[in-house]
C-alpha cells in the first residue's frame, strides 16, 4: 500500500511581488479547476508521471519587506495587469486572505539602497547575518509545523540585488560560517534566504540573477544537508528566444556581427532594475549566453529601462545584424511583447514541483536538468533551449522509471 503522502510548502521570497502574487492567484484558479494547464511543463505528457505533488497538495506561505496586502497587490492584476478577471479574482479571494496571514518580514542585510527602499514594514535593521538566518529559519519552520508539511520548496522570487561576487565569500562553509556573527559580513539576503532555507531543511530555489545559493561555501551547505538547489534567473522572455535562435546561426554557418536588445518594462522589478548596480547584475545574466552557444563574441548591447506607465507589460526589441554567403549582410529584427509575471508564474509552479519530485527520487545538490528555466544555470555551459530541454527530458525518464 502506498503511503499518503502530506502537502508541500511554497515558501515565496517576496511574496507580494508581481511573480509570487501571479503564482498564488494561479495556484488558487489551478485548485478550483477554473484554469487550464497552459503553459504548465509540469503538464507536459513526458513529465506527467514524475512523483510529483498535485495543486491542491501546494500550501504558500513567505517572507516580504512590504507591508501592502496580498489581495490589494493581487487586484492590480485585474485593473493594471489586466491579466485576472474580476471573477476570477473574487473566486482566489479568500485563498489570499489565508496566505496573506503565512507571510512574515523578510530581511533588508545587504540588499543595497534600491531594495531597501521598498521595505514599510518593521524589519530588523541591525541584525547580524546569523541572527536573520536564525529568525528566516524559524519563519518557515514554524510554518510546516502548523500546516503539518512533509516538507518546503523555498523559491527566490524577489527584486534583483546589487552584483555582488561570489568571490567576497570564502569558500567553504566552514570558514562562512564563522564570520556570520559579524554586521561587516558582505553575505547579501539572497544568500541569508538560501541559508536559512538549508539550515531549515528546505528546497532552494533562486529565480533572480541574486547570488542567492551560487557560492560554492552555500552549496557545500546544502550538500551537508542532504538538500537541493538551483538558479538562476528566470527565462521568460527576449533571453528564451535568444536560446532558440542563435542556434540557428550557429548551425547554418551564418556569423552574427552585432545583437542588440532593449527591454522597457514599469512593474516594481522595473523601478528597482532603473538603478545602475541593479540593472548590472540583470544585464550579466541576459547578455551571457550568446557568446556560448555561437562559440565567439559578436558585439552585443543590452539595455532595460522602466516606463511605469507599462506596468507589468514588457516590450523587447532585438536587432541581430549577420554575414551570410559571398560576406552579404542581413538583418532580423524581432518584437516579444508580454506580461512578465503571467510568463514567469507557470515556471514557479513547474519548478517546485520538479524540485519535489528530485526529492522524492532521493536527488541531492544542484539540479542541473533544470537548466531550460534559467539564463544562467549553475555549472551549465549548454545554453541551447532544445538541448536544455532535453536534459529535463532525459531526467524525467529515468525518474519516472519503476
Amino acid at each position: 500500500m502506498h503511503s499518503i503522502r502530506r502537502n508541500i510548502g511554497v515558501w515565496l521570497i517576496g511574496a507580494r511581488g508581481g511573480v509570487a502574487t501571479t503564482t498564488i492567484v494561479g495556484l488558487s484558479a489551478l485548485r478550483q479547476r477554473l484554469i487550464e494547464h497552459t503553459a504548465l511543463v509540469s503538464e507536459l505528457p513526458q513529465f506527467r508521471r514524475l512523483p510529483m505533488p498535485e495543486f491542491s497538495q501546494l500550501i504558500v506561505g513567505g517572507h516580504e519587506i512590504r507591508r501592502a496586502p496580498l489581495a490589494d497587490e493581487a487586484y492590480r492584476l485585474v485593473t493594471e495587469s489586466r491579466t485576472v478577471s474580476q471573477q476570477l479574482f473574487s473566486a482566489c479571494e479568500a485563498d489570499l486572505q489565508r496566505i496573506d496571514a503565512r507571510i512574515r518580514p523578510g530581511t533588508l542585510i545587504n540588499v543595497g539602497p534600491a531594495v531597501a527602499a521598498l521595505a514599510d514594514w518593521e524589519i530588523p535593521h541591525k541584525e547580524t547575518p546569523r541572527q536573520a538566518i536564525a529568525r528566516l529559519a524559524a519563519d518557515i519552520r514554524q510554518f510546516a509545523a502548523e500546516e503539518q508539511l512533509e516538507h518546503v520548496v523555498v523559491v527566490n522570487v524577489a527584486s534583483t540585488e546589487a552584483v555582488c561576487d561570489a568571490n567576497c565569500l570564502p569558500a567553504n562553509w566552514a570558514q562562512l560560517e564563522q564570520q556570520l556573527d559579524s554586521t561587516a559580513c558582505p553575505l547579501p539576503a539572497s544568500t541569508a534566504y538560501a541559508i536559512a532555507a538549508f539550515e531549515a531543511g528546505c528546497s532552494y530555489i533562486n529565480f533572480t540573477p541574486s547570488l542567492g545559493s551560487a557560492p560554492a561555501a552555500v552549496d557545500e551547505l546544502c550538500r551537508l544537508r542532504g538538500l537541493r538547489h538551483y538558479g538562476c534567473d528566470g527565462k521568460t522572455g527576449e533571453t528564451l528566444l535568444k536560446s532558440v535562435l542563435a542556434p540557428m546561426f550557429a548551425q547554418r554557418n551564418l556569423r552574427v556581427l552585432s545583437w542588440v536588445g532593449h527591454n522597457i518594462f514599469g512593474n516594481m522589478d522595473g523601478q528597482v532594475l532603473s538603478q545602475p548596480a541593479n540593472k548590472q547584475a540583470k544585464i550579466a545574466s541576459k547578455d551571457r549566453l550568446l557568446g556560448e552557444i555561437l562559440g565567439y563574441r559578436p558585439q552585443t548591447h543590452v539595455s532595460i529601462e522602466y516606463i511605469e506607465s507599462l506596468g507589468d507589460w514588457k516590450t523587447a526589441w532585438d536587432h541581430v545584424h549577420f554575414a551570410g554567403f559571398l560576406g552579404t549582410r542581413m538583418t532580423l529584427q524581432f518584437t516579444w511583447q508580454g506580461c512578465d509575471s503571467a510568463l514567469a508564474a507557470p515556471l514557479v509552479i513547474d519548478l517546485v514541483r520538479l524540485t519535489e519530485a528530485a526529492r522524492r527520487r532521493g536527488h541531492i545538490g544542484p539540479m542541473p536538468f533544470l537548466a531550460s528555466f534559467f539564463k544562467s544555470p549553475y555549472g551549465v555551459t549548454e545554453h541551447r533551449f532544445d538541448r536544455q530541454f532535453e536534459m529535463l527530458e532525459r531526467w524525467a525518464q529515468v525518474a519516472q522509471e519503476p
